[in-house]
């Protein structure tokens, strides 16, 4: 086992607080810190402390001997660390983003690539060859949005929304497809005439803190008044606020995000494991590119339940499965006092969201916001000096 150190994402959205917290560090120039990344990812790759004086690259440790460092199994499946592990501090709402099977990224990336399209441009869609499905687990109370509503929930939302109801008929008519096309479609003034009723009603609200965050009208007052009083030039993101199921987790909650599904974080703080990919389709609440034919093409036009995952508990771990192969989540709990013990099947990473523990064999003291990294075959024992939270993030 190695410690292991990850990079800091400043995004614009990002909270000021609970990732320095966490990983104990000032933040005095009030930076936003909105992800913590840790893993091979090419653009932030983790380093690896391999003794006191000496350190190393992730990804470079492990193109050096794939099948020692990953085992033979995800070595010849992947050929490199399949997933990247992250925390969120999400204190401004995301893109609503939808991402492509791995086949539909294959074929995206090589078309892009054909046509000379810089890997940087502002206006590619595909950055790599990879599909990127992800699972979140809640720190605390989180919200986001999840996939369409069901038929009978998006017709009553429909008809009792202001200036929605001149949807309704196009609904009915041609289902999800023909209601999000028209909208994503639909030119800048058009969108302005629909919204501005709902604006002049519910940000009145918002201001007057009347506004629940368990309705779409909180949310959409919040994008909306960024634009006031003008009331013009709306975000269409806004339409997907009322489309789309509203889910709020709390703290041990989780939710997987597949291919296709249409989705957007909206407030709160998570552990997000994902495929190791940036390809993103995105359909508004942004000011970066938004290709509606594309994102056309890859959404899931369908009702959605959203499948709220508590995981599964075996001693002190909790595992939460997804339905793909490239990686699994456990979050374990360890009294103070007791050992946690396990055998890496791949290389495995570990993070201290909170407590203070040693590990067996070569010697690590670790601490919250400390991360390890554990190699195939390897046999560890983690021993909680206090009541320790880890998350764990593995090839399945």
């Amino acid at each position: 086992m190695y410690k292991l150190k990850g990079k800091v994402q400043h995004y614009a959205w990002g909270g000021l607080d609970f990732i320095p917290q966490l990983l104990n560090v000032s933040n005095n120039e009030q930076q936003p810190y909105a992800e913590y990344w840790l893993g091979a990812h090419s653009n932030a790759p983790s380093v690896v402390q391999l003794t006191d004086n000496a350190f190393t690259k992730l990804p470079d440790m492990i193109r050096s001997e794939p099948k020692r460092y990953l085992g033979e199994k995800a070595a010849k499946q992947f050929g490199e660390l399949p997933y990247l592990l992250k925390v969120l501090d999400v204190k401004e709402m995301l893109s609503i983003q939808v991402h492509p099977t791995k086949a539909e990224a294959e074929k995206g990336f090589a078309a892009e690539n054909e046509k000379g399209i810089p890997l940087d441009a502002a206006h590619r869609n595909y950055k790599d060859a990879n599909h990127k499905p992800e699972v979140m687990v809640a720190l605390g109370d989180f919200w986001l949005l999840h996939g369409f509503l069901p038929k009978q929930q998006l017709t009553e939302t429909l008809e009792r929304t202001d200036g929605f109801n001149a949807l309704l008929p196009l609904f009915e008519g041609k289902g999800y497809y023909g209601l999000y096309r028209y909208v994503m479609e639909l030119p800048q003034d058009g969108v302005d005439e629909m919204l501005r009723p709902l604006a002049q009603k519910i940000v009145p609200l918002y201001e007057q803190n009347k506004l629940s965050k368990m309705s779409p009208d909180f949310w959409a007052a919040k994008v909306m008044l960024d634009k006031k009083p003008a009331y013009t030039n709306f975000d269409r993101g806004i339409f997907s606020i009322y489309f789309f199921n509203l889910v709020y987790l709390t703290a041990g909650q989780a939710i997987f995000q597949g291919a296709g599904i249409p989705h957007a974080y909206l407030e709160g703080q998570n552990v997000e494991l994902m495929s190791n990919s940036d390809n993103v389709l995105r359909g508004g609440l942004t000011p970066k590119h938004i290709d509606v034919p594309e994102l056309l093409k890859h959404t899931v036009f369908e009702a959605i339940t959203p499948a709220v995952i508590d995981g599964v508990k075996n001693g002190f771990e909790r595992t939460y499965h997804c339905p793909v192969p490239d990686f699994i989540i456990h979050a374990v709990d360890v009294p103070a006092g007791s050992t946690y013990s396990g055998k890496a099947t791949s290389a495995e990473i570990v993070l201290l969201m909170n407590g203070e523990a040693e590990t067996s064999g070569t010697v690590l003291h670790l601490n919250k916001g400390d991360a390890a990294v554990i190699f195939s075959g390897e046999e560890y024992q983690i021993k909680a000096l206090q009541h320790t939270k880890i998350f764990k993030a593995a090839v399945p």
